[in-house]
């Protein structure tokens, strides 16, 4: 999504942020994660515009639980099972650094799943599809077949608060 509007774009991980939260509620806890990663990175770097970003889905059963990205195909299996023929909500915050200012944007989607056959939860744990996502699936991937944006933006469910996003294209075209 970032490409399209910054062709420079440099993407980079950060492996020493600590993404456990005490924060209360879904929204409460990826904010905090996001505002980690920004802590992490800092002021003082060599980028004119970063952008950190977090994404969390809301458990279907447990409006205070969060999903994150699932460790291993059983528990992919397990959060695709989970999600399975039901709606949730998706969270996003992402944070700006433009100017030496961080701003934050915090967005929420719903998103609906099919009910989802034996064979097809097999078959999206084998695509590995899932790995390094959020409640284990991609919805712009393998899971688009499966699942559609009931509510919100779709840069939500991928990674990118919606706000955000729109703030994102105003500075492309400042030509960042």
């Amino acid at each position: 999504m970032l490409a399209q509007i910054f062709p420079n774009l440099v993407c980079r991980g950060l492996d020493s942020v600590n993404e456990n939260s005490t924060a209360k509620g879904v929204s409460g806890q990826v904010l905090e994660i996001c505002q980690k990663k920004a802590a992490a990175v800092g002021f003082d770097n060599e980028y004119d515009l970063v952008i950190v970003s977090d994404t969390m889905l809301q458990d279907p059963d447990i409006d205070s639980q969060a999903m994150g990205k699932a460790t291993d195909a059983i528990e992919a299996a397990a959060m695709l099972h989970r999600l399975s023929g039901r709606r949730h909500r998706v969270w996003s915050a992402t944070g700006i650094l433009y100017k030496g200012e961080w701003e934050f944007h915090l967005n929420e989607a719903i998103v609906e799943f099919d009910e989802l056959s034996d064979e097809t939860l097999v078959n999206l744990v084998l695509s590995n599809s899932w790995v390094g996502k959020a409640g284990a699936y991609d919805l712009a991937g393998e899971m688009s077949e499966f699942a559609r944006l009931v509510e919100g933006d779709e840069g939500t469910v991928l990674g990118i608060a919606g706000d955000a996003m729109e703030r994102l294209v105003q500075l492309s075209d400042y030509e960042v």
